[in-house]
């Protein structure tokens, strides 16, 4: 009878420890809520596809520009992309056209953080990621800018792709989720009136 009773006293008290840990678990899994979900290859992937479309629509927006300025459109190369000379304010117009393209792409690369990226938190990392690449690049293809027109137009690229990327990526986190229906408040309550 003592053995039972001790057993079952013994039972009761790892059946305690059980649920004291589950809920310390729990209560850990809620203040970091990533952590348990970290996945490198979503965030390599993440990068790759934000550098891919970010190449492809800069390359765009220069051939567009050059396209409507009256030049050549087989003048457009890869100098526009990644050469810091491209990137000049002069009496030279397609300086004026690599800039104006530069800051068109940074309005679109805040669209593609929130198709892409999907969090505001991240946006400011992506962003940074994204810009430093291109740095990388620009010093592989040419050499390290060392124009202050080049530092300044993508300077001003940054701060305008990570506030507007986490502004559109925080509108769009606080849409309401469809739970009846996928049907809004709004509605139902219009349906129900």
């Amino acid at each position: 009878r003592r053995v039972r009773k001790k057993q079952r006293a013994a039972e009761r008290h790892a059946g305690s420890l059980a649920r004291h840990d589950a809920r310390r678990l729990a209560s850990r899994r809620a203040a970091m809520p990533y952590a348990q979900g970290f996945d490198p290859l979503l965030i390599v992937a993440q990068i790759g596809s934000m550098q891919a479309l970010w190449y492809l629509d800069y390359g765009f927006w220069v051939f567009l520009l050059n396209a409507l300025s009256g030049k050549p459109v087989n003048a457009v190369g890869l100098h526009h992309l990644l050469s810091h000379e491209a990137v000049r304010i002069t009496p030279y117009v397609g300086g004026w056209i690599t800039i104006v393209a530069a800051l068109l792409n940074a309005l679109a690369g805040a669209a593609f953080l929130c198709v892409v990226v999907e969090r505001a938190k991240k946006c400011l990392d992506f962003t940074v990621t994204a810009h430093f690449m291109h740095l990388c690049s620009c010093s592989l293809y040419d050499g390290l800018p060392d124009h202050w027109e080049w530092w300044a137009v993508n300077g001003m690229s940054v701060v305008l792709m990570a506030l507007l990327g986490e502004y559109l990526c925080m509108r769009r986190e606080l849409q309401d989720i469809p739970l009846f229906g996928g049907q809004s408040a709004k509605e139902r309550s219009e349906r129900l009136s």
